[in-house]
C-alpha cells in the first residue's frame, strides 16, 4: 500500500458493492496553479476499483494469476470542481450492475462535502489469449451475494 492510499471500510447497500478510498493530491499531479491535471484522475479511478475488488475478497492480482485480464473498454469523467495540491480526495467506487462479460464501476470523487468529479469505467473479462470470457466462478460467487436481492 502506498503512502498516499488509505482505504476505509467497505459497505454493502441495496444490490451493489461499494468502497471508499482516500488519496492525497501530489504536487506532480498538478499544474502550475496547483490544480490537479485532468489526466491525474484516471490513476485515482484505478486505485478506487482495485480497492473495491480487494475489499470484497476479489484482488485483481488473484484474477491475473488465474489467467484473467480486465482491460478498460470505456472511461468517462465529468469534472465539477478542481482538486488542489495536498487535498485529501475520497474515491467512492460502486459496482451497481451484476457483471457478465463486462464490469462497470461508477466513481464519485469528493473533498469533504464538495463533489469534485464523477466518472465510470467499463472493463471486459479476457482470458490469457485476449478472448472475451465470463468471469471466473469464484468471482461470480463472491459478487452474487451483493446482487441476490435483484435475481
Amino acid at each position: 500500500m502506498s503512502s498516499r492510499h488509505h482505504p476505509t471500510s467497505a459497505c454493502v447497500g441495496g444490490a451493489m458493492m461499494k468502497s471508499r478510498t482516500e488519496i492525497r493530491v501530489r504536487y506532480a499531479e498538478t499544474d502550475m496553479m496547483g490544480i490537479a491535471y485532468h489526466g491525474s484522475y484516471l490513476p485515482w479511478l484505478e486505485i478506487g476499483r482495485t480497492e473495491l475488488l480487494r475489499e470484497h475478497g476479489l484482488p485483481y492480482a488473484d484474477l491475473e494469476r488465474q489467467g484473467y485480464r480486465l482491460p478498460v473498454l470505456e472511461v468517462g469523467m465529468r469534472y465539477h470542481r478542481p482538486a488542489l495540491y495536498d487535498d485529501v480526495v475520497a474515491i467512492e467506487s460502486t459496482l451497481a450492475e451484476k457483471p457478465l462479460l463486462r464490469i462497470r464501476i461508477d466513481y464519485r470523487l469528493t473533498r469533504g462535502d464538495t463533489l469534485l468529479a464523477t466518472g465510470h469505467s467499463v472493463h471486459a473479462f479476457l482470458d490469457h489469449s485476449n478472448q472475451p470470457v465470463r468471469p471466473p466462478a469464484s468471482f461470480v460467487e463472491a459478487v452474487a451475494r451483493f446482487f441476490a436481492t435483484t435475481d
